[in-house]
């Protein structure tokens, strides 16, 4: 093992040994009517692609609770800037590098960031972190939300396990102690706030691809890990989708490795762009993906979705907006999936 894993992985057991009693949200005392909650702190510890943007339900649902305020992001890496442009609300982010000991400097700084702000809520959108467990315990913030497992709303929610939707059904709850009614509708569904042009520039990007009218169903062939499926999976899928859909486009958008399961056998498309994948992705009628971040990014602007599974938890990460849903491979045969892809794209 790597020196620099071995450290990560003594500060992440440190970390958990630190936090291990740090946990339980106060409660808030009965309603005060001079209570405002203008400055919000929201904490997510990932730098990945699909956590970020399952953090956009819970911002939505934050900024419809409290439209004046102003939300700080707590969270990793560079990308969130880009994923929430467009969110008015979004204030300020404090962003943890990717990898903590190469850049020490800047992990220090993010934290004294942390201890220089006020706020009047601080929330922790993931549970089972011990830096997000510490980041709120360490914020100046009049009410702290740690985002407890909750029995109660588990047994009465179905998709109370859904990675998105936890700490919502967790802060509706929470939050009724403001003399906040508790919403009772669906939670938002992932955001991916784009402008109109950015909408248009994925329509002309796709027309030069497919070059004539027909709609378009879009494949992403990578994964990372066991999520992977193989050439010869992928092949077999193709074959079975271009027959069963003779009337559609079938293109792949690529990785940012730039590889493809199909070797590049049919028409794709290639950016490192977020935004642009996600303005290219708006304009497809399907998008097909193992569980991974770009199959939140198309479930993110509204793309019918379909996520193949076989060994991370469906009910945690699965797709979700108006006919988008998981299949878990090891249990349906290729027609039965051909026969569910015509529902999402009736």
């Amino acid at each position: 093992m790597k020196i620099s894993k071995r450290i990560n992985l003594l500060r992440k057991r440190v970390m958990q040994s630190l936090t291990k009693n740090i946990g339980k949200s106060q409660a808030i005392p009965q309603l005060q009517k001079e209570i405002e909650i203008k400055r919000i702190l929201i904490y997510r510890p990932n730098h990945r692609l699909g956590n970020l943007l399952l953090l956009t339900p819970l911002v939505q649902e934050v900024s419809r609770i409290f439209p004046n305020s102003k939300i700080d992001l707590f969270v990793k890496g560079g990308i969130s800037p880009i994923i929430y442009k467009n969110y008015e609300n979004i204030d300020h982010f404090i962003q943890l590098p990717k990898k903590p000991f190469s850049n020490l400097f800047q992990y220090i700084q993010a934290w004294f960031q942390l201890k220089s702000r006020k706020y009047d809520l601080a929330i922790n959108a993931n549970q089972g972190s011990s830096s997000g467990k510490l980041s709120i315990q360490l914020a100046n913030s009049t009410y702290k939300f740690f985002g407890e497992e909750d029995e109660e709303l588990n047994s009465k929610n179905l998709d109370y396990q859904h990675d998105a939707k936890k700490t919502i059904y967790n802060l509706r709850k929470y939050l009724k102690d403001f003399g906040i009614n508790e919403n009772i509708e669906k939670a938002p569904s992932l955001k991916l706030k784009l402008d109109p042009d950015e909408i248009e520039t994925g329509k002309i990007n796709l027309k030069k691809i497919v070059q004539n009218d027909q709609k378009t169903i879009c494949l992403f062939t990578n994964a990372t890990g066991e999520k992977i499926y193989s050439k010869e999976w992928w092949e077999v899928f193709y074959n079975k989708l271009k027959s069963t859909f003779p009337d559609y486009n079938i293109m792949e958008l690529l990785p940012v490795e730039n590889i493809s399961k199909l070797n590049f056998k049919i028409p794709n498309f290639y950016s490192k762009d977020i935004r642009e994948m996600g303005g290219f992705l708006a304009n497809c009628a399907l998008f097909i993906a193992a569980d991974n971040g770009v199959m939140h990014l198309a479930s993110s602007v509204n793309v019918p979705t379909i996520g193949l599974f076989k060994v991370t938890d469906e009910a945690k990460y699965q797709p979700y907006n108006d006919r988008s849903f998981s299949i878990n491979t090891n249990n349906i045969d290729l027609d039965k999936v051909m026969d569910l892809i015509k529902t999402s794209l009736e």
